[in-house]
């Protein structure tokens, strides 16, 4: 492999960021819960990394505005139209599976 340079790096980490966000948006029956529990993330985990990222460049970026930059809009809008209340297996696979601080 070649070795890249830091911004065409920078490029591409940021081109597959872009992708997987857009594939996010389209999958709306893939649940946040489901996400965690199979994968450890999910959309709100890559909205709240996008906003420690805009706070480590000093940026004033809130958090329902990173998660409607995930999202593709408001995140209680998301939720009205995607979210589906979790069953109990998801609940205690989550427990399970969640990081203990």
């Amino acid at each position: 492999m070649a070795e890249l340079d830091e911004a065409t790096r920078t490029e591409l980490e940021a081109a597959a960021f872009r992708r997987l966000v857009s594939h996010l948006r389209k999958r709306t029956d893939v649940q946040n819960i489901d996400m965690m529990n199979l994968a450890g993330f999910c959309r709100n985990c890559l909205s709240n990394w996008y906003k420690d990222a805009a706070d480590a460049r000093g940026l004033d970026l809130d958090k329902e505005a990173a998660r409607e930059i995930v999202y593709g809009m408001p995140y209680d809008e998301w939720k009205a139209a995607h979210q589906s209340e979790a069953s109990a297996e998801q609940k205690a696979a989550f427990e399970t599976a969640k990081p203990h601080a």
